[in-house]
């Protein structure tokens, strides 16, 4: 995910400019200090958009191909990798196992794309 966190940064900027200044106020008003205030505030209002964030980022990095492979060569069997190894017909040629791997790689991603919309608008209750 190294090579995403540029992206990561675009995602979780909204986030962070969501938080209100009512909020920091309010800490230093009942006598929280910066840390108090990033712990017991930002942070869990803050958690969701990042566990979303990095549901999203793994969701686009499982299913990348080229990146793997211009990355890593094909020395690794990372999934993205044997599914195009099966599909395209080298010598290890089993299609059904090819489209058994897209079928799992079809409910990994279904299943992170739920958990991601449901961080999202968990924290989206935060921002209104």
């Amino acid at each position: 995910l190294y090579f995403q966190l540029p992206l990561m940064l675009l995602i979780i900027t909204p986030a962070i400019d969501g938080l209100k200044g009512e909020w920091r106020e309010a800490a230093e008003i009942l006598g929280a200090n910066r840390r108090q205030y990033w712990r017991m505030v930002a942070l869990p209002v803050l958690t969701p958009s990042v566990l979303g964030c990095f549901l999203l980022l793994f969701a686009n990095a499982f299913g990348t191909l080229a990146t793997v492979y211009a990355l890593t060569g094909s020395r690794f069997a990372v999934v993205p990798i044997v599914l195009f190894q099966q599909i395209q017909g080298n010598v290890l040629y089993n299609p059904n196992l090819g489209y058994a791997i897209a079928f799992g790689m079809v409910l990994i991603m279904a299943v992170s794309n739920t958990l991601y919309l449901v961080l999202r608008a968990r924290a989206e209750r935060w921002q209104k």
